[in-house]
């Protein structure tokens, strides 16, 4: 059978569902955004699976970043990342840079046997959105090994949605151990400087700053209030051809986010976190067993009021914090103010006055 013949009956086969499971990416249609709001800021995480990585020394640019309802047509249902810049930087330093990652764990990346001779090819697909026409440079930077590899991609016409196709080799040198840590980052280019973009990449070979971005060319965050860029229905498969977008349902979707992210949110005032007691006249302990079994033991981020609440006395919870904590359930323990209850039960919940409180459960690459 022709190679030809092959990729036209993976296309087909996958356009009725028996290639399931083929999309190595995460929340490839941005879906999933458990974090909500606008994001603003370099550095920080954007949706689900997604964050902007940033050299750390740029001082002018601002950007925000959303989740928008602008996709390409005849796709299917879904979101796309969106920036856009708000204050510019006045010129791109050599040692500077800005890129969306996405990471993804190393044991989801076993079928491609690499660090074998048998190390199988890989296709990334996406669509792209952007205000600056030109070309602009991504990488897959491997953590076992510390290779990496990479291409360019162009955007021939503004404000247009273009699909772009990249295929990699296989590396048969390094590796994936098959465990829980990063496998694989996923960097698209933004905002990239000269020491990132002058050593070719386009077969696996050690990591080197020059290898990052080599051949970009367009920094797309370069006017403000006007550029914009913006990525949708990534899939990243095995093989050399690029098969349909793959749909899969939002519950599915966001189980699998919630391997590497768990927010709880109160709907109201003295909506309920979980059960405790007062350890000391000082301190209380209080758990919580996380929806679904995550990456690793989760580092927790507070935000808002929270009480312990029992006997009709609402005693205000400070300090709170990690007692211990597993894949599966955390302990919090923290302070209030003296009491003598000791052993006694009581609710963590938020405050009567705090509708808007969560708690972060964070086990993100």
């Amino acid at each position: 059978m022709s190679r030809a013949r092959t990729f036209a009956d993976l296309a087909t086969a996958s356009e009725t569902g028996s290639l399931a499971s083929r999309n190595l990416v995460d929340n490839g249609n941005f879906a999933v955004h458990q974090r909500g709001g606008t994001i603003t800021g370099l550095g920080d995480p954007n949706l689900d699976r997604w964050k902007t990585v940033d050299s750390g020394n740029i001082d002018e640019l601002a950007i925000e970043i959303t989740q928008s309802n602008d996709t390409p047509d005849g796709i299917g249902e879904g979101y796309s990342l969106k920036y856009q810049t708000k204050t510019v930087e006045s010129a791109v330093a050599a040692d500077e840079f800005v890129s969306l990652n996405h990471h993804i764990e190393a044991q989801n990346l076993a079928s491609l046997c690499y660090g074998t001779s048998s190390a199988k090819f890989i296709t990334l697909s996406f669509h792209v959105k952007s205000s600056l026409t030109g070309t602009f440079g991504f990488n897959i930077y491997q953590e076992d090994g510390g290779d990496i590899i990479g291409g360019t991609y162009t955007i021939s016409s503004a404000d247009t949605w273009e699909k772009k196709t990249l295929t990699f080799e296989g590396n048969t040198g390094d590796a994936i151990a098959y465990d829980n840590t990063n496998g694989f980052r996923l960097q698209w280019g933004l905002w990239i400087g000269s020491n990132y973009t002058g050593t070719s990449n386009t077969s696996w070979s050690a990591y080197a700053n020059a290898k990052r971005f080599n051949g970009h060319t367009q920094n797309g965050l370069a006017t403000t209030d006007e550029s914009t860029w913006q990525i949708a229905f990534v899939q990243l498969e095995l093989g050399e051809v690029a098969t349909p977008f793959e749909h899969i349902d939002y519950a599915t979707n966001l189980a699998k986010c919630q391997r590497y992210l768990q927010k709880w949110l109160a709907d109201t005032g003295n909506d309920s976190f979980g059960a405790g007691h007062f350890w000391s006249d000082t301190t209380f302990i209080a758990e919580y067993h996380l929806q679904n079994t995550m990456r690793s033991p989760p580092a927790l981020t507070f935000d808002g009021s929270f009480v312990c609440g029992s006997t009709g006395n609402d005693r205000t919870a400070s300090n709170s914090g990690i007692n211990r904590a597993t894949k599966e359930q955390v302990q919090i323990q923290g302070n209030i103010p003296d009491n003598d209850e000791v052993g006694k039960p009581f609710f963590y919940r938020a405050a009567s006055s705090d509708a808007d409180a969560f708690i972060l459960f964070n086990a993100e690459l």
